[in-house]
Parts: C-alpha cells; sequence; structure tokens
C-alpha cells in the first residue's frame, strides 16, 4: 500500500549532533586530526584593532579555505554557500546549526587585507609541514625540484606590447595587482624623483596584461599563448612531502632562481639540507650546479644542460680530451688547444688551435671546415659540470629520475582534483596565497591518508 506521509506539527525541540552525522571514513576527519590552528590567533594578533566591531574568526576563515581547496571549490561566494548547506563542513568549521557563515564579501576582504600583510598562509603551510616532520613523513635526504604553469586571472586579448609606455593609472586609478606591479618596478629600479615612473625590467615580456601585469605572456607547445604564473614546489622525495613552494611568472630563469631561495629558506627555518637534489635538465645550467656542488655541497642528480653535442657530423666537444694538469685540450689529432684564461662574458674560456696546426691536418673538415682552427669554449664551472655528468652514471640517478615522478603526480594532483588549473587572485601575491594554500592541503590530505587508522583509511578519498 502506498505511503502517505504524516501532516503533525513539528516539534518544538531537536535533539541534534553534528557529530553523529560526519561519517568516520570523511577525509575531513582525518584532516582535522592533523590541522593545528592553535597558534593563528597569536601571530595575526599584530593586524587586529583592540576596538570596533569584531572580525571574522581567523581560524574559521583558514578551514573554509582548507574546504574550499581541498575539494575544488574554487568560488569564495559558492564556498559559502556549501558551508551552510553541508554537514561535514560545518563539523569541520567548528560551527553549529545555527550560527551563521560570513557574508562571501567580507570573507574576501579579509582575505585580501590582514591575511596577506600577515602572511598568514605561509605561517599555515609551514604549520602544517612541521606536523609531517614530527610525523616521520619528511626524511630530509633527497629533494626534487620543478615548477608547473598555472593560468593567470587575465584576458589574453587583453594586453600591450612591451607595456607601450601605457597609462597604468587611466580610468578608476590602477587595481591592487597593478599597484603591486608598480610597487615590484620601484622596488627594483629607485628613482630620486619620485615623480618619475619606474621604468621596465632589462628583458621586459613581449607582452603585458592589462588586469595582471606581473603574469608572464607564454605558451605550452602546440598551444596558444596566454598569461600565467609558475608555481614551484621542493618536495621530499621520502613521502612526497611539499617543504616549500614559491610563486614566480612563468619564466624559466625565474623559475630556476626559486630552487636557491627554497633550499634556503627551509635551511634556516627547519635546519633540512638534503643530500642529493632530482631535478630535470632546466635546472642543470652551469651557474646552478656550481651553486649546488660547490656552494651548498649537494650531490646533483640533474642532467647537465649541454649545447657542445654537435649533429652535422663534425667532432663535439666530447671528441676532445681535457688535461687537467696542463689545462688544455689534446683534439683526435694529437694537437694542443690553449687559453689566455681570461673568461668570456658568457662565464667560459676558450681555448684555441694554432692555424698551422689545422691548416695540415687530415680531421680539418671533421673538425673546423669553415674556420681556420678549432675553438673549444669550456665553463669556469665545469668542475660542478662534471660532478654532475659522474652522478648521471650512477644506480643512484636512476633510482632518483624514478622518484622525480612524485613532483609531477603533485601538479597533476593540484589541477585535476583541487582544480587549481587557473587563479582567482591576481597579482604575484595573490599566486603566492593560492600556492601556498593548495600546497598545505596537499600535504593535509597526504597526512590524512597515510596516517589514519587503517580501518577509516582504507577508505578515505585518495590523495
Amino acid at each position: 500500500m502506498m505511503g502517505n506521509q504524516g501532516a503533525s506539527q513539528a516539534p518544538l525541540f531537536y535533539a541534534f549532533n553534528l557529530e553523529d552525522h560526519v561519517p568516520r571514513d570523511h577525509l575531513l576527519r582525518g584532516i582535522g586530526r592533523f590541522l593545528d590552528l592553535s597558534d593563528l590567533r597569536r601571530h595575526l594578533a599584530p593586524f587586529y584593532s583592540h576596538t570596533g566591531r569584531p572580525s571574522i574568526d581567523p581560524e574559521l576563515m583558514i578551514r573554509m579555505l582548507v574546504i574550499g581547496y581541498c575539494f575544488g571549490i574554487r568560488s569564495e561566494r559558492r564556498l559559502c554557500e556549501e558551508v551552510h548547506l553541508n554537514l561535514a563542513y560545518r563539523w569541520f568549521c567548528r560551527l553549529g546549526l545555527e550560527d551563521r557563515i560570513p557574508d562571501h564579501s567580507t570573507f574576501s576582504k579579509n582575505r585580501h587585507g590582514r591575511f596577506r600583510q600577515s602572511d598568514a598562509f605561509r605561517h599555515v603551510f609551514e604549520t602544517v609541514l612541521r606536523r609531517c616532520m614530527n610525523e616521520g613523513l619528511v626524511a630530509g635526504e633527497g629533494f626534487a625540484i620543478d615548477a608547473s604553469v598555472i593560468k593567470a586571472d587575465a584576458n589574453r586579448t587583453r594586453g600591450v606590447p612591451d607595456g607601450e609606455g601605457f597609462d597604468w593609472a587611466q580610468g578608476d586609478g590602477p587595481t591592487r595587482a597593478v599597484r603591486e606591479y608598480l610597487s615590484a618596478l620601484d622596488a627594483g629600479n629607485p628613482t630620486d624623483d619620485p615623480s618619475e615612473p619606474p621604468t621596465a625590467p632589462p628583458n621586459p615580456p613581449k607582452n603585458i596584461s592589462l588586469t595582471d601585469p606581473a603574469a608572464r605572456w607564454t605558451a605550452a607547445p602546440g598551444g596558444p599563448a596566454f598569461y600565467a604564473y609558475s608555481t614551484n614546489y621542493l618536495i621530499d622525495l621520502d613521502a612526497g612531502i611539499i617543504v616549500d613552494v614559491e610563486a614566480t611568472p612563468a619564466h624559466r630563469t625565474e623559475e630556476v632562481d626559486s630552487t636557491k631561495t627554497m633550499i634556503e629558506r627551509v635551511e634556516k627555518r627547519f635546519d633540512l639540507k638534503p643530500k642529493r637534489l632530482v631535478g630535470d635538465t632546466a635546472y642543470g645550467a652551469a651557474p646552478m650546479l656550481n651553486w649546488i656542488v660547490n656552494d651548498k655541497q649537494i650531490e646533483p642528480h640533474i642532467p647537465v644542460w649541454e649545447k657542445a653535442q654537435r649533429d652535422d657530423g663534425t667532432f663535439s666537444r666530447s671528441d676532445f680530451q681535457f688535461n687537467e694538469q696542463s689545462n688544455s685540450y689534446e683534439c683526435p689529432g694529437g694537437k694542443e688547444l690553449t687559453t689566455t684564461g681570461r673568461p668570456t662574458s658568457e662565464s667560459t674560456v676558450l681555448f684555441r688551435a694554432k692555424n698551422e696546426d689545422c691548416a695540415g691536418c687530415a680531421h680539418k673538415q671533421r673538425c673546423c671546415p669553415n674556420t681556420p682552427h678549432r675553438r673549444i669554449a669550456r665553463s669556469i664551472y665545469e668542475g660542478a659540470r662534471d660532478v654532475a655528468r659522474t652522478v648521471c652514471t650512477t644506480p643512484a640517478y636512476e633510482q632518483s629520475r624514478k622518484e622525480r615522478k612524485k613532483v609531477e603526480m603533485l601538479f597533476a594532483h593540484l589541477k585535476r582534483i583541487l582544480k587549481l588549473d587557473r587563479l582567482r587572485l591576481r597579482g604575484l601575491n595573490g599566486a603566492r596565497d593560492e600556492f601556498l594554500m593548495a600546497a598545505a592541503v596537499q600535504n593535509l590530505r597526504r597526512m590524512a591518508k597515510w596516517l589514519a587508522p587503517k580501518a577509516e583509511n582504507g577508505r578515505l578519498i585518495p590523495v
């Protein structure tokens, strides 16, 4: 028989406990075990006024952001709606059924205001990292470095070539992203005349966005160009924990330079220094290898960036034998190439053969068919490059190549699961905030998956 819902009067009182309505295997239960924000208020205290109306609870804001990044809720308006409706989200935010959710506009204002000024997102990231270290997930023996391009919140059609002397103050005045860009230019190009606008960087980009000028004009092979930033990860290879993250414009030089910033920051703040550093060829330039080997005494598991190999049938530099005692090269014909020892502007030393040695050589057509003598450029950092070449022949390097996939998997997880394939915040500071929170959430998810009790761990959403 068909049932019929009774139309009885609703009860006046309810006995309702949120704890009973959140599944035991819910991912937020695992994350809640390892997220400790007890020190957040003390960190933010100098940035709040002692008078006036109370503001949003900073711990509530961080917990809501953790939910947003964890479940790919990119819109702040939608995040506030989801926390209002979802019982598990309310439980994680420590809100009762009767508690009000912050308005999305107030939420955004606080996020872009005192939270950015206080560097609260780095504080949260480092708090999560310390918990990972206390739980034994960070070994500190091997680190891996890599970068991934994330699209900026900027229309690719709204840009000007090289800035073209664009007046950034036109209209209603510069936006926050533009103000940050101009401040960065001013810091890099100080001038005595405050009325004089800052000049462009020495190597300006080909195209500058009018909405987010700090983003770089870039393109993937075979695809259209767009404005983007790069998120740079430094991870521990033991459990794939992110030990540092740095936001840079999507430019190879700035991505590589961020390696120094992150390694030194991790060493200073956490007393962590790896024995080996794993990376791809982008990090195999001579100055970087010299810094890794000679300045930091770290073993480079990085392929050397080689430009001396020839593919036209003539002898490459590898066909010449270097004599360290005499500081000279011996060519395949047995002749000597010497140098004055003066480095060039490209940080190389030129070794030259004598004209008379090359003129009568039987190998001239395979050595220098278009020049009277052969020249070889040797980097002043060749010693560090030789160390990297030696490491690349070892079984340990082959293992490092396999382990480097862990950082690539984190980038795939960042874009596919956390939905961070396009930024919502503008400016380099906005990109930094998003990348820090996303990395903190990835570490929290990893702890929840690896360290939750087995009865719960088996059914948690995988990292």
